[in-house]
């Protein structure tokens, strides 16, 4: 503590505008209200294809500008459609940090007074054995409490109306090929 009094406490949540990440920026916006603390968004980017290929091309400096933008921009897009104008109702600092999701959270919520809160999308076989978990790098990796937050209800009623949706595309578009004749080149 110093003479200045003591810190305050920080919900800090991971965003990327997913809609996973929203629904834990809205539980982040009432953890903060309940608790009197300051809410964090974070958005943390990575050049495409990693820092290791950013290293390696030379016109890549040039565009880590506009990648910082676009963050920043997604970050404040992702805000203004949970909060609109009426903002969350708490005291509140977005960050834009360059590096993995999981590493920045982290690193950001480094006090053990804060709370770090992390959306728990559905993840399919495919993916979690090309990507690493944000929330299992936040549980094993954090200093202070992890709140892993499920997805919402409509996350799942919208991926399921989507496979749907693509299962009726594939079967129109079987049965439109079987319907035509096949191309015969003119002699």
């Amino acid at each position: 503590m110093s003479d200045s009094g003591p810190v305050p406490t920080r919900v800090v949540v991971g965003v990327s505008g997913s809609l996973g990440s929203l629904t834990a920026l809205c539980r982040a916006a009432d953890e903060a209200r309940r608790r009197g603390a300051w809410l964090w968004p974070v958005l943390a980017w990575e050049p495409p294809g990693g820092e290791l290929a950013a290293r390696r091309s030379p016109a890549s400096a040039l565009m880590v500008a506009a990648w910082q933008r676009l963050a920043r921009e997604r970050l404040l897009t992702a805000l203004d459609d949970v909060f609109g104008d009426a903002g969350p109702g708490v005291p509140m600092s977005a960050l834009v940090v360059r590096g993995t999701p999981g590493r920045a959270l982290v690193e950001t919520a480094g006090r053990e007074s804060d709370l770090l809160i992390v959306g728990a999308g559905r993840r399919g076989l495919l993916h979690r054995a090309l990507a690493p978990s944000v929330v299992r790098h936040c549980l094993c990796h954090a200093a202070c409490p992890v709140l892993a937050v499920p997805p919402s209800p409509l996350e799942s009623e919208l991926t399921a109306v989507r496979r749907r949706n693509i299962w009726r595309l594939r079967l129109d578009v079987r049965h439109v090929l079987k319907q035509t004749e096949p191309l015969r080149p003119e002699a």
